[in-house]
């Protein structure tokens, strides 16, 4: 006996994120075009620096649209689970184009310690104060859903590298202006870098986890199988699987052994009700087998799992 709870992922939310990602690449867009002209006009590396972390947002910034608009597909017989993942393998994409980008900056930034170029000062730090005005308007359209959705968050993040490289860029053309050193465009470029490999780290390293079916940070799998176990009817819990189909949408599947001769019946509402409020998951399916069952009870975990793949002996649904 399966009993499945379906997920649901409002199509109001989805909407206004792709709104608000449309929204924030228009305004990368230009201002890209902005910055790309200005640091070749006043020869700042901080500005070129910034300009082509735009661009990789642009790239980034397109490929989150394109997830978000996938991610709204009804599941087919092939994709049962919807398109969902398509926004994690965006925030995976844009965690790794960031590592790109922010290499080709060092390096640059490396041949102009070496060789410090002249730069215009005050062309350099009006760009970036547009810049960082564009960044700051960006980062408000963004803000709120970016803490729930892995896809608007690796856009938010992207965003949040360029505040950081137009503060940089800005702080440069200060101490190029009033101290003449031309070395600080370079300076500001490489801690800009940092703070961007940082944060695509964290990007990356979460959107691979949820790949790679990981349990949830947030969930304690020992506690959802202590609480399961300690359910009156419930003689022993195994194939306990906790993980993230997407940003947010957790998932769980086990097989749940019960007793032949409980008096309380397995009240699978009540159990799906508990595991929603105590650890947020929303997807639960929950195989219910009597402890009389010689299959799972009495054969053991390992044959129960080459039983259930067997499907002329005893087919077991996830």
């Amino acid at each position: 006996m399966a009993e499945s709870c379906s997920h649901d992922h409002s199509e109001s939310s989805h909407s206004m994120g792709t709104r608000k990602l449309a929204i924030t690449l228009s305004l990368v867009a230009i201002y890209f075009v902005a910055e790309l002209i200005g640091g070749l006009w006043t020869g700042s590396l901080a500005l070129l620096a910034d300009a082509g972390h735009m661009f990789s947002d642009m790239a980034a910034l397109t490929i989150s649209l394109f997830a978000a608009w996938i991610s709204t597909r009804k599941p087919t017989p092939q994709q049962t689970f919807g398109f969902h993942r398509a926004e994690i393998l965006a925030a995976a994409v844009n965690g790794a184009l960031l590592f790109v980008v922010a290499g080709g900056i060092l390096h640059e930034a490396w041949d102009r310690l070496n060789s410090p170029i002249e730069i215009l000062a005050g062309p350099m730090m009006w760009i970036a104060v547009g810049g960082l005005l564009i960044n700051l308007i960006s980062l408000k359209v963004l803000h709120g859903d970016h803490q729930h959705n892995l896809n608007l968050r690796g856009a938010w993040l992207h965003v949040m590298g360029d505040t950081l490289g137009s503060v940089g860029v800005i702080i440069a053309a200060f101490l190029v202006w009033k101290f003449g050193w031309n070395w600080a465009d370079s300076v500001v470029s490489v801690l800009v870098c940092i703070l961007i490999l940082y944060s695509s780290w964290n990007l990356l390293k979460e959107s691979i986890g949820i790949l790679m079916e990981n349990a949830p940070r947030d969930v304690d799998v020992f506690e959802v199988e202590t609480y399961l176990k300690e359910i009156p009817s419930v003689q022993n819990i195994h194939c306990l699987h906790v993980w993230m189909i997407a940003s947010g949408l957790k998932s769980l599947s086990a097989h749940v052994v019960v007793d032949a001769d409980a008096t309380e019946p397995f009240k699978l509402d009540v159990v799906r009700g508990h595991l929603h409020n105590s650890f947020g998951i929303d997807h639960v399916t929950l195989q219910v087998e009597s402890s009389e069952d010689p299959v799972c009870s009495e054969t053991g975990v390992g044959s129960c799992l080459v039983l259930g793949a067997d499907h002329s002996q005893h087919p077991h649904s996830h």
